[in-house]
């Protein structure tokens, strides 16, 4: 297939997809939520809600993943229409970061112009305790691929995009004043990203701890780069719900990580509130 055609069925894709979306629902969102693994609860409290599963969404990849249900809800939070993605699909599930990142270029094309991402990572800097919400500054890409790699269409964003902000500073302060306000302590750090699906071993924890990162996980940050290609808005938030190996003693699993998840989901889901309806 030719260069062009490739980037052109790309977006026709993403108009099908958001065109199919917006045939379920009357609500016209300008903000996206993606719910990482064990805060989909959040997206419980929605009012005028409808769910999709993904799998009735042309071009949506099925998650498989515990703690990633796998279907896009679309709803109210307060007045605010907001579309929030429960759960995501991986490049460790074996999909290519085209899949990953097609929902981002779907809300694109559904008038989208914030997304919010969120995530469970895991602890490097040891200021970071489990259940800690931190604000992603920046990112280290180490997934070992970007996903604008291959043809570019000029329609979502020009090939060679900069990447100085990826994760707005307006909407990082945003998160610390509703913060402040609600009394609940957030930091803000280097989210570093690899291809998983194994946990890092301690030596590669101590090669990130030098590299300036403060948490690490397995997503996220193809979604960013994909949204600051089309222009989106971007703040991401991490919830640390272990701390990485060779930081603590035992061994880590998914079971824990969820675990801390549902622990914290009732305090994200109110800051997650006060920060949309300051998105008005």
């Amino acid at each position: 297939m030719l260069e062009g055609s490739a980037a052109s069925n790309l977006y026709a894709r993403a108009e099908h997809a958001a065109r199919t979306i917006r045939a379920r629902t009357a609500l016209d969102g300008r903000i996206a939520v993606v719910l990482g693994s064990g805060l989909g609860g959040f997206a419980d409290e929605f009012e005028e809600a409808v769910r999709i599963p993904y799998a009735e969404i042309p071009g949506f990849a099925a998650s498989t993943v515990a703690g990633h249900a796998g279907s896009l809800v679309i709803g109210k939070v307060g007045r605010v229409p907001v579309v929030a993605m429960l759960g995501r699909v991986h490049s460790y599930e074996g999909y290519s970061l085209e899949e990953v990142t097609f929902p981002i270029r779907t809300f694109k094309l559904m008038g989208i112009d914030t997304l919010l991402l969120t995530n469970a990572a895991g602890g490097i800097n040891v200021q970071l305790s489990e259940g800690t919400l931190m604000i992603i500054s920046d990112h280290l890409n180490l997934m070992g691929l970007n996903p604008l790699r291959g043809p570019n269409d000029e329609r979502f964003g020009t090939r060679f995009p900069d990447m100085t902000e990826v994760y707005s500073r307006a909407l990082q302060e945003t998160v610390v004043e509703e913060a402040n306000a609600l009394g609940i302590e957030v930091r803000r750090g280097i989210y570093a990203a690899l291809s998983g699906p194994s946990y890092e071993t301690p030596a590669e924890i101590h090669m990130l701890r030098s590299f300036g990162a403060d948490a690490i996980g397995m997503s996220t940050v193809p979604e960013a780069i994909v949204a600051r290609h089309m222009g989106m808005k971007v703040l991401g938030i991490s919830c640390i719900t272990n701390m990485a190996a060779g930081i603590s003693d035992g061994p880590i699993n998914h079971e824990e990580v969820m675990e801390i998840g549902n622990r914290v989901r009732a305090t994200f889901a109110v800051l997650l509130r006060r920060i949309i309806g300051r998105l008005t």
